[in-house]
């Protein structure tokens, strides 16, 4: 596919987080850096400010290792997947998209990554009244019996097969199993990353179910 540079040789790209799917960032790229980036396996980007090629974590260490490129229809703006070191943020945040214009007081607005940050905020700063910080406080002894509780009635839930109760019961679950993961600082990146190891999981199944 032929792609559109505009008038100052430009095409914007749009930087997101292959795990995640976060959009991390918007920048610009010309023939040069596009090139570069293909070859190199990182982005690199071209300054409309300096009027000069950069490459992300030339300095900072904060590398994007480029998953795939794909252009949008008219094939003048790129989505570009990738494997970040680090924040994307020049302020340290993990992406630059963080200022709130408008959210919708209707629709939902759950996400798993959302959760993450309220169970880590409550950790950091402690909240009167707030059951996840209750957990913080009386530590892991604590988050781990309510994470052996909630597996139980879980199990319990399953082998009723009812399913409305065994939904909130997972639920349960996987609330304290995040508060846990705070406390022992493994992000749900750590845990993508794992799970993206074990693509060979259903022939390891198989070759022990043949033994």
């Amino acid at each position: 596919m032929e792609l559109k540079f505009d008038e100052n040789g430009l095409i914007p790209a749009i930087i997101q987080d292959f795990y995640t799917k976060k959009m991390l960032m918007l920048a610009y790229m010309n023939q040069e850096s596009l090139a570069i980036s293909m070859k190199e396996g990182k982005t690199c980007f071209f300054s409309r400010s300096r009027k000069a090629l950069w490459r992300k974590g030339e300095s900072s260490g904060n590398y994007q290792h480029i998953v795939s490129i794909k252009a949008d229809c008219d094939g003048d703006a790129l989505v570009i997947e990738v494997m970040k070191d680090g924040p994307a943020c020049h302020t340290g945040a993990d992406s630059c998209f963080f200022n709130p214009i408008h959210q919708s007081s209707e629709l939902p607005q759950f996400s798993y990554n959302g959760l993450y940050e309220m169970i880590e905020s409550r950790k950091n700063e402690a909240k009167d009244g707030s059951y996840t910080t209750y957990l913080f406080e009386k530590g892991m002894d604590k988050i781990l019996k309510k994470i052996g509780e909630e597996c139980t009635e879980t199990i319990i839930a399953g082998a009723k097969k009812d399913k409305q109760e065994a939904l909130f019961e997972i639920a349960d679950l996987t609330y304290h199993v995040m508060v846990m993961m705070v406390e022992m600082g493994i992000s749900l990146n750590d845990v993508t990353n794992e799970l993206a190891k074990r693509h060979v999981i259903d022939h390891k199944i198989k070759q022990e179910t043949m033994k």
